[in-house]
């Protein structure tokens, strides 16, 4: 009895001590519970509306950004600089630009500290607690200081440059082969020839909402061979449009993208691992292996490439600097040389927009034709003039075959 009531005082006196302190730190900014994750992406697939992301992710680029914009999150707090300063990465801005707030973890170990699964806590004097006993300071980054440190990291991009030059070149002697070679492509049986028809390669990144949308009359006028890229299968889905062909790492698609009954490859390394497979067969489903360099994106290139597709849409892609820094590769040799081989056949989805004009299906021109039909009968049927040729024929017909 005597030990409760101890218990029962301790937890009192802590109350108030953490009411007071409270009171010092300012009013609350921001609160929800903590997701903690390494991956960026393996964490958005948890999150919840109103979730306080807890990454550790120095340089976020814009796709990552936005998913946890998409998400609903309360705000980011990054145990990694949100901007280095090595180059101007995307990623606070998008989530500036969607009003999320971003805060900075200043203190080693940090991320550590923080209770996964718990209430969370930051104040308006930069302070973030938790019921466990946590408390660190979180920096507000600020939409100001988002561009302040941008523009100081794009006065760095001639000196990234350099680095990436330098890598690519590097790189280049060991995977020429994806550019003067042919490359073995899997057969794909059941799948539609691409000889002599168009490919539409999606990739789930920055921007490919708006590109499918700009794209969708040309997709269900040409008809091309869908090959989704990771989640980019799903962006298909969601767009009413069912791949052909599923090809990536497997690791940012969904199970039911991967049940719609597309053809499945998995992107495998050089030497023919490919750690994607497990998942697909712990779903009962078959796939085929594609073991070649570079990024999964690289490997749908090539296929359609190779399989003769007489143009190639690319869709959620793009090839500045910046996204290639943000691959986070040291050389991105394999895209810029895959980029070079297919050059002559690949069309961005946004220049497609411009070009595609809407074919008038055969459905569409019926629907006009009895649109018309229905007028000039409504016409007739209130014209005292329709009525008297109408008597006339009748007249006549009736004349003519009794």
């Amino acid at each position: 009895m005597l030990s409760s009531l101890l218990e029962q005082g301790r937890r009192m006196v802590s109350a108030r001590n953490f009411t007071s302190t409270h009171a010092k730190r300012g009013p609350i900014r921001v609160s929800g519970t903590a997701r903690k994750g390494r991956r960026t992406k393996d964490l958005i697939k948890i999150l919840r509306p109103g979730d306080v992301a807890i990454v550790d992710h120095v340089d976020m680029d814009a796709i990552a950004a936005w998913g946890l914009a998409e998400k609903k999150v309360a705000a980011v707090v990054n145990a990694g600089l949100p901007t280095s300063g090595r180059y101007p990465n995307r990623g606070p801005i998008v989530l500036a630009a969607e009003k999320v707030p971003v805060y900075y973890l200043p203190e080693a170990g940090s991320f550590d500290r923080i209770v996964d699964g718990q209430h969370i806590e930051i104040s308006s004097a930069g302070v973030l607690t938790q019921p466990s006993g946590v408390e660190l300071p979180a920096e507000l980054w600020s939409d100001t200081r988002i561009q302040e440190e941008s523009e100081k990291a794009r006065g760095n991009l001639g000196v990234e440059l350099e680095k990436f030059t330098a890598n690519t070149l590097g790189y280049i002697k060991e995977e020429r082969a994806l550019l003067l070679e042919q490359v073995a492509v899997p057969e794909l049986v059941g799948v539609r020839s691409f000889a002599g028809r168009h490919a539409a390669v999606v990739v789930r990144g920055e921007g490919y909402k708006d590109d499918l949308i700009s794209i969708s009359g040309y997709l269900r006028d040409y008809k091309p061979v869908l090959i989704g890229v990771d989640g980019g299968a799903d962006a298909l889905l969601q767009f009413g449009f069912k791949p052909d062909i599923i090809l990536g790492d497997m690791d940012s698609v969904s199970d039911r993208a991967l049940r719609c009954g597309a053809r499945l490859v998995v992107h495998a390394y050089a030497n023919g691992t490919a750690p994607g497979l497990d998942r697909v067969k712990a779903l009962g489903l078959k796939a085929e292996v594609f073991p070649v360099a570079g990024t999964s994106e690289d490997a749908a290139l090539i296929l359609a490439y190779e399989k003769h597709a007489e143009l190639i849409i690319v869709v959620g892609t793009h090839s500045t600097l910046e996204s290639f820094l943000d691959k986070g590769r040291s050389g991105m040799s394999s895209t810029f040389l895959v980029r070079l081989k297919v050059g002559s056949r690949m069309v961005d989805a946004r220049g497609v927009s411009q070009l595609h004009q809407r074919r008038v299906g055969g459905m569409e021109l019926l629907a006009l034709l009895l649109s018309a039909l229905f007028v000039v009968v409504v016409l007739m049927t209130e014209s005292r003039s329709a009525h008297n040729v109408y008597d006339y024929l009748r007249l006549w017909w009736t004349v003519r075959f009794r």
